[in-house]
Order: C-alpha cells, then sequence, then structure tokens
C-alpha cells in the first residue's frame, strides 16, 4: 500500500503516508495500535462508570451502577491482558522489545506463578500489576485532564486491592492449623514488602495531589520512611524502617492488618532487634542497635498494647496495667527532669522485656547480660562478683556477653 500511494500521489504525499501510518499502527499489535485503541476505549468507560458509581446523586440506582462499573472494570483488565500477551509477548519472542517490556513480561510471569499455589493473591495482584502497568503508560504519554480523571479511579482500585492482599496475609497469620509453616517468616515478609510497596507506590501519591483529609496523619511518618527509602540498608535500619512501616499500617490498615495480626509482626521485629543486640561484636553498632530495640519497645508497648482491648487472660491483661500505671508515673517527668525521664523508662523496658523473656523458651542469655550491666550502671541493680541482686534475689550470671 505504501509502494502505491508513493507512485499515485505526487502532491498528496503526506496525505497517503497519514493513512499509510495509522493502517500499520491497526495492523501491528502494539501498545498505540488495534490493542491500545481497546484499552483506550475501554479505560474510558471504566472511568466514566465509576464516576457514576461513586457520585451521590438520588437519580440513580446505587446498584445497577456498581453492576455496571464492575462490568467494565472487567473488560477493562481483559484489554490489558490481551495487550500483554499479543503485544509485549510477540515483541519479547521475536527479540524486538525494550528493556521496559522485557521486565513488564517478567513481572507478568512472576505474578501468573502465583496462580496454582496461593490463587487469591494472584487474583488481586494480577489486578494491580496491570492497572500499573497501564499507568505508567498514561503518566509518560496521557493528557493532563485523563490523568486527573484517571488517577481517582487508580486510587480508590489500588486501595481496595492493597487491603484485599493484606487481609489475606493477615489470614495466613492468624491460621495455627498449617504445620509446615508454623514460622510464617515469608508472610511477614511479604505484609512488610506490601506495605511497602503501598506507601512508596499510593501514599506519595495522595500526598503529591492532597488527595485526602486522613492522609495528613501520617505525613511525618511518611518523612521519616523517606530517609530509609534511599541506599543500602543494614539489618538495623531495615529493622526501624519496618518499625515506621507498621506504625503507618496501624493508621491506614486497621481492618486490613488488625491489631493481632499487627502485634505479631512486632514480636517478629521483637525477636530480630534482641539478635541483633547479643550478636552484634562492636561495642558502638551494639549501643546502636540497642537503642533501636529500645524504641521498638516503647513503640510495641505505648501504639499498640495500649489500643489492645482482648487479652490471653486476666493475668496478662493486669501484668500491663502494672505496666501501663508505671509508665504513665514516668511521663510526668518529662517535663520537669527530662533525664530522669528517659532513664526511669529505659529501666522500666529492660525490666519488662527481661521478664518476657525468662518466660520464653528461645535463649537470649546474652542479651540478658546486657540488659543487667545496663541496670547495674543506672544503680536499679547491683553486682556481687558473678551474680545480680535484684529485688531481693540473686541471679547467677551462666555466661558474659
Amino acid at each position: 500500500m505504501e509502494e502505491r500511494s508513493l507512485r499515485i500521489t505526487g502532491a498528496d504525499k503526506t496525505f497517503f503516508n497519514k493513512i499509510t501510518s495509522t493502517l500499520t499502527r491497526m495492523l501491528i499489535p502494539t501498545r498505540i495500535g488495534i490493542n491500545g485503541m481497546l484499552i483506550s476505549r475501554k479505560r474510558n468507560h471504566v472511568i466514566k462508570t465509576f464516576e457514576n458509581f461513586t457520585q451521590e446523586n438520588e437519580n440513580y440506582n446505587n446498584d445497577e451502577m456498581e453492576k455496571k462499573y464492575d462490568l467494565a472494570y472487567e473488560a477493562y483488565l481483559g484489554a490489558l491482558d490481551k495487550y500483554v500477551m499479543d503485544s509485549v509477548y510477540k515483541k519479547v519472542k521475536n527479540n524486538t522489545a525494550s528493556d521496559y517490556e522485557k521486565d513488564a513480561l517478567s513481572r507478568y510471569y512472576e505474578v501468573t506463578s502465583l496462580k496454582e499455589s496461593e490463587y487469591i493473591e494472584y487474583k488481586y495482584r494480577k489486578q494491580k500489576y496491570l492497572i500499573e502497568l497501564d499507568y505508567q503508560g498514561i503518566k509518560v504519554d496521557g493528557k493532563e485532564k485523563l490523568k486527573e480523571k484517571y488517577n481517582k479511579f487508580y486510587l480508590s482500585k489500588m486501595d481496595t486491592l492493597y487491603k484485599s492482599i493484606l487481609k489475606n496475609y493477615s489470614i495466613k497469620v492468624a491460621d495455627n492449623t498449617n504445620a509446615y509453616d508454623t514460622t510464617k517468616e515469608w508472610i511477614y515478609t511479604k505484609i512488610f514488602h506490601t506495605l511497602e510497596e503501598y506507601i512508596q507506590n499510593i501514599l506519595s501519591l495522595k500526598i503529591e495531589m492532597n488527595y485526602e483529609e486522613s492522609v495528613k496523619n501520617v505525613v511525618s511518618e511518611y518523612e521519616k520512611y523517606e530517609t530509609y527509602a534511599v541506599g543500602k540498608l543494614d539489618t538495623k535500619d531495615t529493622i526501624e524502617k519496618n518499625m515506621i512501616l507498621l506504625g503507618i499500617s496501624r493508621k491506614l490498615f486497621t481492618h486490613s492488618l488488625p491489631l493481632i495480626v499487627a502485634e505479631q509482626c512486632y514480636e517478629k521485629l521483637l525477636k530480630d532487634a534482641r539478635i541483633l543486640v547479643q550478636d552484634t561484636k562492636i561495642a558502638t553498632r551494639r549501643e546502636k542497635a540497642y537503642s533501636m530495640l529500645i524504641n521498638l519497645i516503647e513503640d510495641y508497648n505505648i501504639k499498640l498494647l495500649s489500643t489492645k482491648v482482648y487479652w490471653d487472660s486476666p493475668k496478662v491483661r493486669d501484668e500491663y496495667k502494672e505496666f501501663w500505671n508505671r509508665y504513665q508515673e514516668i511521663t510526668k517527668l518529662k517535663e520537669t527532669n527530662f533525664i530522669e525521664y528517659i532513664k526511669q523508662k529505659e529501666i522500666l523496658f529492660i525490666k519488662n522485656d527481661m521478664k518476657k523473656l525468662r518466660e520464653g523458651k528461645t535463649d537470649y542469655s546474652k542479651i540478658m547480660n546486657y540488659y543487667r550491666r545496663k541496670l547495674v550502671d543506672y544503680g536499679a541493680m547491683r553486682q556481687i562478683k558473678d551474680s545480680y541482686q535484684s529485688q531481693g534475689k540473686y541471679i547467677k550470671v551462666k555466661e558474659v556477653a
């Protein structure tokens, strides 16, 4: 067709070149070809049905609007999925794909690999992947009006998908019937990774857009997170970053990541922090790790346990009440004697943590000795030869860290 147009047109060469270019785009399945046109049409339709569904208007039947929106959303995802398989896959197969397209297909297979073993996670992550893929194209090529409309749909749908993913993880953490994953280490890793994904991709966009009032409550914590978002992190930095992620989650995902699950995530971080303190050989680094552990103990007890309503037993509840009352007394020193406030607070946290470690089965003898030396330094415990005296009892030291 192009050759014929070049022979015939003469002065109308430009016109026929435009026609040829358009036909070429339609016949070759690329992002701006047939799939691109289909995606654009489906995208516009889902945005329109989303706007109708979310607006408050008595003239609309909400159930009917929701049904139309769901159908439009399903068709939109189908068009995006077709684009990946028709366009990206063929370009990678023919070795004509860009690095971005190669990475897109790799991530697609990473998501679909979950289908057999983790279907629920696959279902939500595939939707998230397809929408993110289209969103990246809109950010680069889309008009401002389209970006503005799409952002509202994008943020709303992403909130729903992230909450569903986290809820699925929460169910797995709370499930004690599976003996093969009693440690649940991999689930904790996924929870922290998902929270970080949300904060990087969604919360940052909400803050930038001043999207909703609730975002203002986490801006200061988001700014703390940003200090850990660049450069290579060591174990201490990673624990501190995850502590911030959990703090933000308590405000944004209270139902998807309920308190009982957040509590287990905190306990996982406490375990990692204690091990880091007792395994660190260099004194300055160990002191930094210890300071981080004290901050984590405070976050766990004050930000999380103080909001707990249901306890495993009345005894545990009463023990925490005693701890809380003592903490409240110490807090009164903050205005009058800040140094004494810090000292007494640290003593309280150390003693409380030592009590928990004695009741556990894990060997924390090294960190227990480290705690005892701290209490001796603060005058809260007496050392007599190879033992310590605390509350009238002598404690024999078996191992010195």
